[in-house]
């Protein structure tokens, strides 16, 4: 029997350091990273700026399907996958969950808790660039992100502490 390939599902809050551990630790070992942010930013430009903030999960739901049909094709030809996109719901990580094991993959939860003043802390330096992943984020809306955040538990999810990676200046989560 071959070898099982693994997609990493990256669960955190903006900020968290997500697309940083996927940059530095998953890339590098020959994972394919399938980022929704910087998908959308491709198609649509920048959150805000390009398009009204209240249109973005229009425009990030086809990006969705488009990240779950590239995955199952990437699993396919057995490549393991980084999926960087914050999976903020449990009843979201269970479809990819499922999704993933019916593609002949295996998973991983890999959970990025960082403290609400942590979090604002680096929001501040991100929302000063200008790249797909520099969404700006308030506090306000982070503590709106905070309320309906279900941090995983009994997930089978391993934590990945802050500052147990790299850092460098694609922090950004």
């Amino acid at each position: 029997m071959g070898r099982v390939p693994t997609v990493f599902l990256l669960v955190g809050l903006t900020g968290s350091g997500k697309t940083t551990y996927a940059r530095t630790v998953l890339e590098p070992s020959g994972a394919v990273r399938l980022s929704v942010d910087e998908e959308v930013h491709r198609r649509h430009g920048r959150y805000g700026v390009d398009y009204p903030e209240w249109e973005y999960f229009e425009r990030q739901a086809p990006v969705v399907d488009w990240v779950r049909d590239r995955l199952v094709e990437l699993l396919s030809q057995g490549r393991d996958v980084v999926l960087d996109h914050g999976l903020w719901r449990r009843g979201e990580r269970e479809e990819w969950k499922k999704l993933i094991e019916a593609s002949g993959g295996r998973w991983r939860l890999l959970y990025f808790p960082v403290e609400q003043e942590e979090l604002l802390r680096r929001l501040g330096e991100r929302n000063r660039r200008q790249d797909a992943n520099a969404l700006t984020v308030t506090a306000e809306a982070l503590a709106d992100f905070v309320a309906r955040f279900d941090p995983p538990e009994g997930e089978g999810e391993e934590v990945i502490a802050a500052g147990s990676f790299p850092a460098g200046p694609a922090a950004t989560g």
